[in-house]
């Protein structure tokens, strides 16, 4: 236990100083700012429950699309329809409905480029251009022109009367726009190959914005940072181009036999009962098949079910692969992966399927079942972005790069398509949870191939992530992790978003909690919060209440602020000046975050004690005193002995070789 001052006082008169290690280092911590009670904005109530779970009054609304395209692959234009089905799951009478319209982003009065580049000429071919709106509430509604407004990437449309609670409107939009190179930030585009364009398409049709009862209507403007929010409902869609071509698509193809070979079929056949990856479309057939052009147009269906989002691609180069996936409880699904042949020229992409293959089985048996009847990588020329059961990825990856591409990507599937935090404002609950299942997914795959995860998304210089994380939170300016995904620079995303989020929650994991505390924790809040909207209150609560610890000072020090972690050893006092009636081990901490104290200590008769000190232990104050039931002296204390922490500073961590010192 901490010693009282006055106990202290008293007791340390019958101590002899043997090792005093005198620190100049002034400490700046401060236990009321750390502790500091209230920690959360408002208590539980019937929506949101106090234990971070949904509540019995819990409410989202849904969105329901029918999408319907045409691709004009000479002109690169997109031609639509989208008809909405919106119910107002609220309690609220909405005289007014928001969308997103993300692809005008690339309009030249978007507030993107009015930031970037100030006055420049609009394009007209840039952006949505809206054809024709209609709305229609309730059952019977008759179809009416509504008064609406676009402005930057939203479109606000007032109805003809309020949609009541628990109502429906249907909304029949009809646009057209043209696809760019590297359009919606760079998360769609084309790029030519050998056999042909491959097209990779994304943001394509107007979404609904979500109504939730923390933030009403969520209408942060697309930057280019945090990506999107959205509801879930089911998504049926056709996408109509020349024939030859094949589309990749989310969710389940509904038309096999319109728009693929027999030879395709039989072979598709093949690969949902085989774990070997099979090809559908060899590089040879490419090749072979490549320039001779077809006649006429197909039109691929596919239908996804509770979903936020759908996106594909299409190319006539594509090399196509696939193979068995196996879920929990006996249940499949399919790993597909398309891919110009020149991806094929190498061994990378020839195992792309196996990666997402591998992938999915470990999340699902770690965290979640998949729930989805297909996943898919496309391998083109968008670098790396997730979508519902289907992800872009860079053709040219290849070996671990590619891993690592492939298994966070199809990652997201779980954050944030399953559990539908709001990118745009938390993007550190999609893009660190996500970095932070991979780690354990590489240390599982092909028994550690690829292990340890070393990359740009968790210790970028493939050295320690407790040392390397030290320069992000020692970066003045850098913003805590729960800013919004649009306050930080280019230079800092990777580093706290992604980086200082899964190493927080693998300190979480591995030290505070330990993995049977945390994992039980973790599943608990996916499985609550899948297919809804959580917050960041909510998973701080989640984890709190299933792992029945007060986590305040974690999530305060470590997401919503930058604190540095400096504990140091001070000195050593022995009992009676005898080492065999124990010794008494002194400690500080210097800096304002507040972490356990892995501890070792050896002796000079060999006996070694290791333990690990609770973050408790500087709720009091900045220096904690402590027994060791030691039977000679003190060879070496050392602080953090495995570098497990956040340390700035590890010269002051030990005492090691200090006991050669006469007292």
């Amino acid at each position: 236990m901490k010693l009282s001052p006055l106990f202290r006082n008293a007791v340390l008169t019958s101590f002899s100083c043997f090792l005093v290690h005198a620190l100049p280092a002034q400490s700046v911590y401060d236990p009321q700012a750390a502790f500091a009670p209230l920690f959360y904005p408002a208590q539980g109530n019937s929506i949101r429950s106090a234990d971070g779970l949904p509540g019995p009054g819990y409410w989202q609304n849904r969105a329901d699309y029918k999408v319907t395209a045409t691709l004009d692959t000479a002109s690169k234009m997109i031609e639509g329809k989208v008809i909405i089905t919106y119910t107002n799951n609220s309690p609220d009478a909405l005289p007014f409905v928001w969308l997103q319209m993300d692809q005008n982003i690339s309009r030249g009065d978007s507030r993107t480029n009015a930031m970037n580049f100030p006055g420049q000429p609009e394009k007209e071919e840039n952006g949505f251009f809206l054809e024709s709106v209609f709305v229609a509430t309730g059952p019977e509604g008759r179809q009416e022109k509504p008064d609406y407004t676009v402005q930057d990437t939203r479109m606000q449309v007032w109805l003809p009367q309020p949609l009541a609670a628990k109502q429906t409107l249907t909304m029949q939009i009809a646009y057209h726009y043209h696809l760019d190179a590297s359009g919606s930030g760079g998360r769609s585009g084309y790029m030519d190959t050998r056999n042909g364009r491959i097209f990779e398409v994304s943001y394509w049709y107007p979404r609904m914005c979500v109504y939730d009862n923390l933030q009403g209507w969520n209408t942060l403007p697309f930057l280019g940072g945090g990506e999107f929010y959205l509801d879930y409902g089911n998504i049926d869609y056709a996408i109509t181009l020349p024939a030859g071509m094949i589309v990749a698509g989310s969710g389940a193809l509904q038309n096999p036999r319109e728009v693929l070979t027999a030879t395709q079929l039989k072979r598709l056949e093949e690969a949902k009962s085989s774990d070997r990856t099979v090809m559908i479309r060899t590089a040879a057939e490419a090749d072979r098949e490549a320039g001779k052009g077809t006649h006429g147009q197909h039109t691929w269906r596919f239908r996804m079910e509770n979903t936020r989002d759908v996106a594909w691609a299409a190319s006539s180069a594509f090399v196509w692969d696939a193979a068995r996936i196996n879920l929990p409880d006996h249940r499949t699904a399919l790993a597909m992966s398309v891919y110009p042949a020149e991806s094929a020229d190498t061994s990378s992409w020839g195992r792309a399927t196996e990666y997402l293959k591998h992938s999915v089985e470990i999340f699902s048996r770690q965290w979640y079942v998949y729930p989805y009847p297909v996943a898919i990588n496309v391998g083109g020329p968008v670098g790396g972005m997730e979508y519902p059961g289907i992800t872009f990825d860079y053709w040219k990856a290849g070996g671990k790069s590619l891993w690592a591409l492939l298994s966070h990507e199809i990652g997201h599937n779980w954050f944030p398509m399953l559990v539908g935090s709001n990118e745009r404002r938390a993007a550190w609950m999609d893009e660190g949870f996500n970095t932070f299942i991979d780690i354990y997914a590489q240390e599982e795959f092909n028994k550690g191939e690829y292990a340890p995860k070393r990359d740009g998304e968790y210790a970028p210089h493939g050295g320690n992530p407790a040392e390397e994380i030290i320069p992000v939170i020692s970066k003045p300016g850098t913003p805590p992790i729960v800013a919004t995904a649009d306050a930080f620079k280019d230079e800092d995303v990777h580093p706290v978003e992604y980086f200082k989020t899964a190493f927080g929650l693998v300190l979480l994991r591995e030290v505070i909690l330990g993995p049977q505390r945390f994992d039980k924790a973790f599943r608990n809040y996916i499985q609550a919060w899948a297919f809804k909207h959580p917050s960041p209150y909510d998973f701080f609560h989640a984890m709190e209440n299933a792992a029945g610890e007060d986590l305040c000072w974690f999530w305060r020090g470590w997401f919503l602020h930058n604190w540095k972690l400096d504990q140091a050893f001070e000195n050593i006092r022995y009992v009676n000046n005898d080492p065999s009636q124990g010794s008494m081990v002194s400690i500080r901490n210097l800096e304002q975050m507040a972490m356990p104290v892995p501890v070792k200590i050896v002796e000079d008769n060999g006996n070694i004690h290791k333990f690990t000190l609770p973050a408790e232990v500087w709720q009091q104050g900045d220096e904690w005193t402590f027994h060791v039931n030691s039977t000679s002296r003190l060879d070496s204390v050392v602080l953090d002995p495995d570098h497990l922490l956040p340390d700035i500073d590890r010269n002051n961590n030990s005492n090691a070789g200090m006991s050669s010192r006469k007292p």
